[in-house]
């Protein structure tokens, strides 16, 4: 499952952002994630910055922050939406002030009995048109859930 979680972030950041690389010869995007480099989190989100430059052919660099080195952690959904950063890859959790709706976007504990239901539901029954449909109010565009390892799950 983390494989398959990986390959579909990837993916789905690399898609959006190729088409971005072909109006130019190099694209950079500056992203924060709210967890630590060291994190098993944080070494996912290299591995998947390592991907989007190898899925890119060099063509996309990503400039990664980690726990709140641009802005806090919670606000990185509004530095992303006003163009301070190109991405926010937090949990959309964070924005329940703006949309109570936003639990159930980013957040295994806001719905879901495990993460294999959380992504059925966002892949198989109109998750991802209904999470855009709260992203797209702040000028953003959902690219894809980033399910955290288990060392961030309360018990």
């Amino acid at each position: 499952m983390k494989l398959t979680r990986g390959m579909i972030l990837a993916a789905s950041v690399a898609a959006l952002a190729i088409g971005a690389a072909a109006a130019s010869a190099q694209t950079t995007l500056r992203i924060q994630t709210h967890f630590s480099q060291e994190t098993l989190s944080g070494q996912m989100a290299e591995k998947y910055i390592d991907d989007i430059t190898t899925m890119s052919n060099g063509e996309i660099e990503v400039e990664m922050f980690y726990a709140s080195s641009v802005v806090k952690s919670a606000e990185t959904f509004d530095a992303a939406a006003t163009g301070i950063l190109d991405c926010d890859m937090t949990g959309g959790a964070y924005q329940t002030g703006k949309n109570p709706a936003f639990q159930f976007t980013g957040d295994l504990m806001g719905g879901y009995t495990n993460p294999y239901q959380q992504m059925a539901w966002l892949l198989h029954a109109g998750g991802r048109d209904a999470v855009n449909e709260l992203y797209n109010q702040h000028n953003m565009e959902f690219v894809g859930w980033w399910i955290p390892g288990p060392e961030s799950l309360s018990s």
